[in-house]
């Protein structure tokens, strides 16, 4: 199958910062035939993310760790995430935006935040399966423990051991 038209476009004007601003505009996506320079420039990339959150898997590495870049893409898509930068992996704010979006993601956290309630919490009311990546403490919270049983039974397997034996949970089981 023939190349596109507008990739074709782009790839032959990769290093032309209007033209790539103006193609990204329109669709974000096209940020993957940017020059690497371009893809490094936080207006074009912003431009592309603001059409297209997913376009941050084409940023530049740097850009990458850019939190105004990575929060314009995560606080619309949440998955996006995944492409963060390590040191932005313990952004609470960061990934509390996301979480609201995918539960998912609590996967791609640090320990330390799959140990904080709040971050579980959102987690698991937007992902209840997801309580499987929470810290073993939180995996026998009553309140994370309930909330993701109410939405999904498979969810016991991964409550704490404790958490299994309480009359509230057996009962959400039992239904």
């Amino acid at each position: 199958m023939p190349e596109r038209i507008e990739i074709t476009q782009m790839k032959q004007n990769a290093n032309n910062k209007q033209y790539v601003i103006e193609s990204v505009k329109k669709e974000g996506a096209l940020l993957e035939f940017a020059s690497n320079e371009l893809r490094d420039d936080k207006e074009v990339v912003l431009e592309a993310i603001h059409n297209n959150p997913e376009a941050l898997e084409f940023a530049s590495d740097r850009l990458k760790g850019d939190r105004q870049v990575v929060y314009d893409s995560v606080s619309k898509v949440g998955w996006t995430y995944c492409y963060a930068k390590e040191d932005l992996l313990g952004d609470k704010e960061l990934l509390i935006a996301g979480l609201k979006k995918s539960g998912q993601i609590l996967y791609f956290s640090t320990q330390e935040m799959r140990d904080d309630k709040e971050v579980v919490m959102e987690a698991v009311k937007n992902k209840p399966i997801i309580i499987k990546y929470a810290s073993n403490r939180l995996r026998e919270d009553k309140e994370i423990g309930l909330t993701a049983m109410k939405v999904s039974k498979k969810c016991y397997e991964f409550l704490g051991p404790e958490l299994k034996k309480d009359e509230e949970i057996l009962s959400l089981l039992n239904e």
